[in-house]
């Protein structure tokens, strides 16, 4: 009973987990069609655990399983990577190819002189898919390992020649 209990609530929280993450990335109807089979999960578990409440074994069972479904559900909406991110890029290398390079590997680099403290320095704005983000860092590092880069998720998107290359899938082949 107790690693029914475990198992039930592991899989439960991680539906939970990745339903959330469905809604907050838009993925409305996906996401509700997840909360069907996850509150069927819910409820069979639940019921196990109320119908037994004397049993503090299954109480822990099912606290342990709920911990365990976050990492779980966390673990699965990383390699979904689902998403939009900007990297915003500071270089103090003003003669490097780097905007040039990144576009041909099919990133949207949109690039300009800046001042820094230190004087001028070149500014990059790049926006990828979520799953191409590391490869994204690794690219930037092996051009300029000094280089300053910064992160944050790109909500919405409109126009530009970029985004119609994606809804085309003729990015990144």
């Amino acid at each position: 009973m107790v690693l029914i209990i475990f198992a039930i609530n592991i899989v439960y929280v991680t539906f939970f987990t990745v339903r959330m993450i469905m809604t907050l990335k838009g993925y409305r109807y996906t996401a509700a069609a997840i909360s069907v089979v996850e509150i069927v999960i819910y409820v069979i578990g639940l019921g196990l655990v109320l119908d037994n409440l004397n049993e503090i074994q299954n109480i822990v069972a099912y606290a342990i399983g709920y911990g365990c479904g976050v990492v779980v559900g966390s673990m699965i909406e990383e390699k979904m990577a689902l998403g939009y991110i900007t990297v915003n890029v500071i270089s103090s290398e003003q003669n490097l190819k780097l905007p040039s390079i990144l576009r041909g590997q099919g990133y949207g680099v949109t690039d300009w002189a800046v001042n820094g403290l230190d004087g001028n320095r070149s500014s990059l704005q790049i926006l990828t898919p979520r799953k191409y983000e590391l490869k994204l860092y690794v690219a930037i590092k092996e051009i300029d390992p000094k280089a300053f880069i910064i992160s944050y998720e790109a909500k919405t998107i409109h126009g530009g020649f970029w985004v119609k290359s994606v809804k085309k899938g003729k990015l990144f082949k």
